[in-house]
């Protein structure tokens, strides 16, 4: 099965299917798991939690700033291309793109809240 990175996320499900997912306008369907895509567009700032798990970033190009509340106080980490984070499961964070990038994620899912900044 084929499908465009660009508007298809893959849905891992915890039963170890795996399922797609299209996206559109507003927010792409949970998924009881996790959803992998690509982002090119970070949209509006805002902070996100995901309660089911670590979420994977992993930075292809551009650069992009990732700000984690940790309990000692926030701390940002910058990354690269070719670099990649780990945000712990519960942590609230904010992802920001300093210049035009493109970033594989990992979320885990279903549950997640968001934060408009």
């Amino acid at each position: 099965m084929t499908f465009e990175i660009a508007d298809t996320l893959v849905g891992l499900l915890r039963g170890g299917e795996a399922k797609l997912v299209a996206t559109g306008a507003g927010p792409p369907e949970r998924v009881d798991g996790y959803a992998i895509g690509v982002a090119s567009s970070l949209g509006p700032p805002h902070s996100e939690m995901h309660p089911d798990g670590d979420e994977v970033l992993i930075l292809v190009s551009g650069r992009l700033t990732v700000t984690l509340e940790e309990r000692k106080g926030p701390r940002s980490v910058e990354l690269l291309p070719g670099q990649g984070l780990i945000v712990p499961k519960g942590v609230w964070h904010q992802v920001v793109a300093e210049e035009p990038c493109k970033l594989i994620h990992a979320t885990p899912g279903p549950g997640g809240e968001h934060r408009s900044l």
